[in-house]
């Protein structure tokens, strides 16, 4: 059997081993648990599932900037965006922070727990990129960026939906948010039939506690903290802004649907790089290019160029969610923990998603402008691609390598 992940490593060149199993049949299963299929009908459709999931729940959390502006302008007139914010924030944080339960939980009893998760279905974003990773090592990357693209096109499809809705008909709040539900439930079900786990559970503890002493994975963490910090500026604020400069409501609430449109590629393009050029370095260049995009978001004025904007940042800020989740990966030595590493990691990444919304409204609400909210979360970003640059030190490749 595999040695526990738990003795990780917790020095800069110290790399976990495996010792060799002892008898032919724990060659079989060792050489089953290490030999991912790399494809196929069931790896693919996993990893469809997982689009699915991430579809009817990152889709929707991603389309929160159509919301807030409408918030502002309906239930919530005189609410600060920055309290305003608090509602999308939380919704983002808690599939992240769910994570740190549903990763381990993966890890042990499988694909079962989707299904009441489609009731409860926070809990199900993070269980999608994880058994999916059980099918695929080498194209893992792919696999996780095809995946995540299902967030984008939610967050395409949602926000053009009520868009209309909310802005175009006649329907109440109430209905058209339910008709986005209705949208949302065959996706659901489709998961809970084709997500499956390839591997038998593990039966170690619940949390490898341990792998917060493992320097990569700390720094991952916090790098990925900063980028989420960052990156939720213009998800949140970039239809309001664009109202401000004189942009119509319903056009405004388009710009996130071509933010996720231009961030399915960016998410695809990521996966299919970092397999062959190094998981870490694809995640740093992501979050260094995004912090590039955001300085910028103040810069588009017209209709045109806040549309050439959305593009441009989305395929950016696409690279961030499929590139932490690849970067993640690598961390585990034993790939039945994989579950778990992402889990824990995500539950505390997760909070910048929980608090860089409120603070950028804060910043929007002092300040009466977004020159500020774009310089403090583009560095933000920009801070978080460094940090896992520096987080390279930490593996035996090395800073230059190709990790």
């Amino acid at each position: 059997m595999a040695k526990e992940v738990g003795d990780v490593e917790t020095s800069i060149n110290t790399e976990e081993t495996h010792p060799p199993p002892t008898t032919e049949a724990e060659h079989e299963n060792e050489n089953a648990i290490f030999d991912a299929p790399e494809g196929g009908t069931r790896a693919w459709l996993a990893a469809g599932g997982a689009a699915a999931i991430f579809f009817s729940t990152l889709g929707f959390s991603n389309s929160f900037g159509t919301f807030e502006e409408y918030y502002i302008t309906h239930q919530l007139r005189g609410e600060s965006a920055s309290k305003v914010s608090w509602i999308g924030s939380l919704g983002s944080f808690l599939p992240f922070f769910s994570g740190m339960v549903a990763g381990p939980m993966f890890d042990r009893y499988g694909e079962k727990i989707i299904r009441p998760a489609t009731i409860v279905y926070v809990f199900a974003m993070m269980i999608l990129s994880l058994s999916v990773s059980q099918y695929f090592h080498k194209k893992r990357a792919a696999a996780l960026g095809l995946a995540v693209a299902g967030s984008s096109i939610g967050g395409v499809i949602i926000p053009i939906v009520l868009s209309k809705l909310l802005n175009g008909t006649s329907l109440s709040f109430g209905w058209s948010v339910r008709i986005v539900g209705f949208i949302i439930l065959p996706f659901m079900v489709f998961a809970c039939v084709t997500v499956r786990a390839r591997l038998p559970p593990r039966d170690s503890q619940f949390w490898i506690t341990s792998t917060y002493r493992n320097i990569k994975f700390l720094m991952l963490i916090l790098g990925f903290l900063f980028m989420f910090v960052g990156m939720t500026a213009p998800l949140f604020y970039l239809p309001t802004y664009a109202v401000s400069q004189g942009m119509g409501k319903t056009l405004s609430g388009y710009l996130i649907a071509i933010i996720n449109a231009a961030s399915t590629f960016g998410r695809i393009l990521i996966g299919v790089l970092a397999d062959k050029y190094g998981r870490i370095n694809m995640f740093a260049i992501g979050g260094v290019a995004s912090g590039v995009a955001i300085f910028c978001m103040n810069s588009a004025k017209s209709n045109d160029s806040l549309i050439v904007y959305s593009v441009a940042f989305g395929f950016a800020s696409g690279t961030i969610i499929s590139g932490g989740s690849a970067a993640f990966s690598v961390c585990p030595q034993d790939p039945r923990d994989i579950g778990t590493y992402m889990g824990m990691g995500m539950a505390i990444s997760g909070l910048g998603a929980l608090i860089g919304p409120p603070i950028n409204g804060a910043i929007e609400g002092k300040y009466g402008g977004f020159f500020e909210v774009s310089m403090f979360s583009g560095a933000m970003c920009l801070l978080g691609g460094l940090v896992v640059i520096a987080a390279k030190l930490a593996t035996k490749q090395g800073l230059l390598g190709r990790t």
